[in-house]
């Protein structure tokens, strides 16, 4: 039990020290967040051990609760009072105790996973006070297949992000295998600049290297600019095209039964599943095809939501079927993650980039029948490989901003449940710690964060952890009550992709022989 209570402690100890640094001023609600009103974040915590409730409660006072925005709410100014009308985040006292849920013993007898999957989902028709910050902890102290107890953390969507969230969890732990250090950070991305950016070899004319080379590399810049600027204008058009005209084609996948503006679909029940699958064996394919993890994972979608299709369905057409998913991107700088956790760690919370930070992209997914199934990995890098050349993200995210300017919230909540409409799904890739943490004292089994209140029938979600990588699946219940099927579809083609990928690299091999 020592073990246990002395990081707690060491948290109390740092909390002390920094309350006086942490004050924060009123600060408008940004456009982003403003479109967050019925969203909210779930990410399920598997404890390695079972629940100490009085430690983890020290550890949430100490830690959690003393970041600025995790003690604020939203007020708003009644214009007929002379106010602006404009929501602000306030500062407020926070009583840990009004955000501590304590679950008593569920039915969990016959089938414990099933038990705590059935309280998850409850989450999604919970209301939340509003009148105090709104975030709670859920504790359910029964041992499932992967986990000897769970906390689950409801965020709404407007108070942080995906990668606040991590940013916040990674703060807020410590390394399992010595409680003594800090939890172990994500290494630094590969690459430092934007996404959009052309390679290193393609450099700026002017410099030694370009006047060496002349003229073929001063037309490759201009060129490679050229067509970032058409795929920009094309990829805006499809943009403002699918929010004002064209919806995907009604699949199984797409939300069935709107009703009217579908101002209902935001709140049906939503079932969050996941499964743990090895990052090596993601990291083989990638390796095996000189690609990206990104990559892998987004074939590996394409192809268990073909399988999955094409089985419910019965269809046994080669043809291609395109539905799309909106991609949030987060929109900080490629190191954040380090750069955030960093100035928490030496008492700077306020400096660190808080709420939601976020860009939109389209992403189409291709159902198909491939007898290869590397073809849905090199299908899923040329799209990607195709998205990352273009300022869609960017140009989205300046437009939310100026229409909440000129034309009011109305008119961005309006474009923005239209987007979630007229698409299918939405799709998410978060990186987590690359070792194992202890948060509170508990150390961590796993993490599966997932989100409710989109237009949307299904959300998956990528989180790796501890060289693991977990796939989680937000999915209105009534419409996939087999969701445990589709989840065995993206761990079969999992080991479809990698055994693929192993003929491909043995062929190989003898090639070179």
């Amino acid at each position: 039990m020592t073990s246990q209570i002395s990081p707690c402690n060491h948290l109390l100890l740092r909390s002390s020290c920094c309350t006086n640094s942490i004050a924060m001023a009123e600060q408008p609600v940004s456009p982003v967040e403003r479109l967050m009103k019925d969203l909210y974040v779930v990410v399920s915590i598997g404890l390695a051990t079972p629940l100490n409730l009085a430690v983890f409660r020290a550890g949430i006072e100490a830690q959690l609760a003393r970041h600025p925005y995790f003690r604020s709410i939203q007020v708003t100014d009644d214009k007929d009072d002379g106010g602006s009308g404009t929501p602000r985040w306030v500062p407020t006292t926070v009583n840990v105790d009004d955000h501590i849920v304590v679950v008593p013993a569920l039915d969990s007898a016959a089938d414990p996973d099933k038990a705590v999957e059935d309280y998850l989902a409850s989450l999604s028709t919970l209301p939340m006070d509003h009148t105090r910050p709104p975030w709670d902890f859920h504790f359910l102290d029964v041992t499932t297949s992967e986990a000897a107890s769970t906390v689950a953390l409801r965020v709404h969507h407007a108070l942080a992000d995906g990668m606040a969230l991590i940013t916040l969890l990674i703060s807020s732990s410590r390394s399992a295998a010595d409680p003594a250090k800090a939890a172990p950070l994500p290494p630094l991305p590969a690459r430092t600049g934007a996404v959009y950016a052309p390679p290193r070899q393609q450099r700026r004319p002017g410099s030694s290297s370009s006047s060496a080379l002349g003229l073929p590399l001063v037309l490759a810049w201009v060129w490679s600019y050229l067509v970032l600027a058409w795929h920009t204008l094309v990829d805006v058009a499809t943009f403002v095209n699918t929010i004002f005209f064209r919806g995907d084609t009604e699949t199984l996948f797409k939300r069935a039964n709107h009703g009217g503006d579908g101002a209902d679909d935001s709140h049906r029940r939503m079932r969050f599943v996941h499964r743990t699958f090895s990052l090596d064996d993601v990291k083989f394919v990638k390796n095996a095809m000189n690609y990206t993890v990104n990559d892998v994972l987004i074939g590996i979608t394409s192809a268990a939501l073909s399988r999955y299709f094409f089985r419910r369905t019965g269809d046994t057409k080669t043809r291609e079927i395109v539905l799309r998913s909106i991609l949030p991107v987060n929109t900080r700088p490629a190191a954040s993650l380090q750069m955030d956790v960093n100035m928490i760690e030496t008492g700077k919370s306020n400096a660190v980039r808080w709420g939601n930070r976020l860009g939109y992209i389209i992403l189409p997914f291709h159902l198909a029948m491939h007898d290869d199934p590397l073809e849905y990995v090199r299908k899923a890098k040329q799209v990607i490989d195709r998205k990352k050349n273009s300022l869609e993200m960017h140009v989205v995210h300046l437009s939310i901003d100026i229409v909440f300017k000129v034309f009011g919230p109305k008119a961005g909540a309006y474009i923005f449940n239209k987007l979630l409409r007229n698409t299918t799904m939405a799709l998410s890739n978060l990186i987590g710690p690359p070792e194992q943490i202890e948060l509170c004292g508990h150390p961590v089994a796993y993490i599966a964060p997932s989100v409710y209140g989109l237009q949307q029938a299904i959300t998956v979600h990528y989180q790796s952890y501890n060289n693991t990588i977990k796939v989680v699946l937000a999915v209105d219940e009534a419409q996939f009550p087999d969701s445990s099927q589709l989840l065995d579809d993206f761990a079969e083609c999992l080991k479809l992709t990698k055994d693929a990928a192993a003929k491909t690299m043995s062929t190989k091999m003898i090639k070179n022989e």
